[in-house]
């Protein structure tokens, strides 16, 4: 007798990720269940992620499929140019002429990414407000605020049982619940990394004068200091320190922090004005040694956490749950165990290169840029101002960071499964 399953697949985490793999498996006819520590409310409060993401185009191709981009768009702000500078003084957004720099165009690729920017920048609490919009008319079942306090993973079912004594099984389970992950630690999957003595400092500011759609990325020998540009004249700044630094800057007087934020940030925008809360993610690289285990499979933050130097965090979320969903949608169709090892390692072949590859550059970048010794200035200096200089460079580089290069998932070439 058949074993009677609760889902086809149990998803740990509803973040942005695991909310995206449930919209594509159900509409492609599985049933994902969702589980999630925080309410829908306090998801989308603005109090609860003052961050904004860099999304690539590939990446925003997904949820035009999903039928998502139609409420994000008027949220959006298409990133039509990126400025990148290095330099031993701040001003990052007044270069100096001396200082060595890198500038992409989306228009000297618009004939390969259908006219598309080089990505669109979104607070994440519009994101999960869409996709939570999306799951309740999908009719996904999600159960939060509930916390999962054991998994169990045996040759026939993956078992979740909720802090509150409720249980539920289906034949694959996918941890998507961040760095901290229940699911991970429960197959015994070991996650390598280091910490960076960094924090990021993130913060809206509204500008002064037009930003044109241009992203800013300005290395500094403590860090990078970016300014993201967002709608309504506003700017996402993600402005990296030492943590003691970082810490300090949180708890400063509002007048002191608005003077070293002017500091950092130069004059070329105006003045910026500090709108909402401050807030600090302290940094590290982890990276688990495989993203699947017995009945279990990771997603996100789970598997796999980057420094944010190329903003390239969750579209390598968003892809792998391309890949996770593409993976599991023809293994239904084919009548396979998706829970199989089979199964599972064509997930995880499918994105283990690319996913150390990437952490592995974000981590050297971090490297190259995060000091001032002289050398190595004027060796990162004379690379960005050779691909500067060369077209094909420059445009591999911009395809790259809009997620559209490689063995790419149905959903990310705008295709629906």
């Amino acid at each position: 007798m058949a074993q009677a399953f609760d889902a086809d697949v149990l998803i740990a985490g509803a973040g942005m990720a695991g909310a995206t793999l449930a919209l594509a498996l159900a509409q492609a006819g599985l049933k994902p269940l969702l589980i999630d520590q925080a309410a829908f409310e306090t998801r989308v409060a603005p109090a609860f992620d003052g961050r904004a993401s860099a999304v690539a185009y590939a990446a925003f191709r997904q949820w035009r499929v999903l039928g998502v981009a139609d409420a994000l768009e008027p949220l959006s702000q298409r990133i039509e140019q990126i400025l990148v500078t290095d330099a031993a003084a701040p001003g990052a957004a007044t270069p100096a002429p001396h200082d060595f720099h890198l500038r992409f165009d989306a228009e000297e690729i618009a004939d390969r990414s259908d006219g598309e920017p080089l990505g669109y920048m979104l607070e994440n609490r519009h994101i999960r407000a869409a996709l939570g919009r999306a799951l309740e008319r999908a009719g996904v079942t999600v159960i939060a605020p509930a916390r999962v306090a054991e998994a169990i993973f045996d040759a026939r079912a993956a078992t979740l049982t909720l802090e509150d004594g409720r249980t539920f099984s289906a034949p694959l389970a996918v941890g998507a619940e961040g760095k901290v992950s229940t699911l991970r630690r429960a197959s015994d999957v070991r996650a390598l990394g280091w910490g960076y003595g960094q924090t990021a400092v993130v913060a809206t500011v509204r500008l002064a004068r037009p930003h044109e759609g241009v992203a800013h990325e300005h290395f500094l020998p403590q860090g990078p200091f970016a300014i993201l540009p967002l709608t309504d004249h506003r700017a996402s700044l993600v402005w990296t320190e030492t943590n003691a630094r970082a810490a300090a800057l949180k708890d400063a007087r509002p007048e002191v922090f608005h003077a070293h934020l002017q500091r950092r940030f130069g004059d070329a925008l105006g003045e910026a004005t500090l709108e909402g809360e401050v807030f600090t993610y302290p940094l590290d690289l982890q990276l688990t040694e495989t993203f699947v285990a017995p009945r279990m499979a990771l997603l996100g933050d789970a598997a796999h956490a980057i420094h944010p130097i190329a903003g390239q965090g969750l579209n390598l979320g968003l892809k792998a749950a391309a890949a996770l969903a593409e993976t599991l949608v023809d293994a239904a169709r084919l009548g396979e165990d998706l829970g199989s090892p089979v199964v599972l390692e064509r997930y995880a072949a499918w994105r283990r290169f690319d996913t150390a590859a990437l952490a592995a550059g974000t981590d050297a970048f971090v490297r190259l840029f995060s000091n001032d010794i002289a050398p190595l200035r004027l060796a990162r200096g004379l690379g960005m101002a050779m691909v500067n200089r060369i077209g094909p460079a420059r445009r591999f580089f911009m395809r790259e960071a809009g997620g559209a290069t490689g063995d790419l998932p149905r959903l990310l070439r705008g295709e629906p499964l």
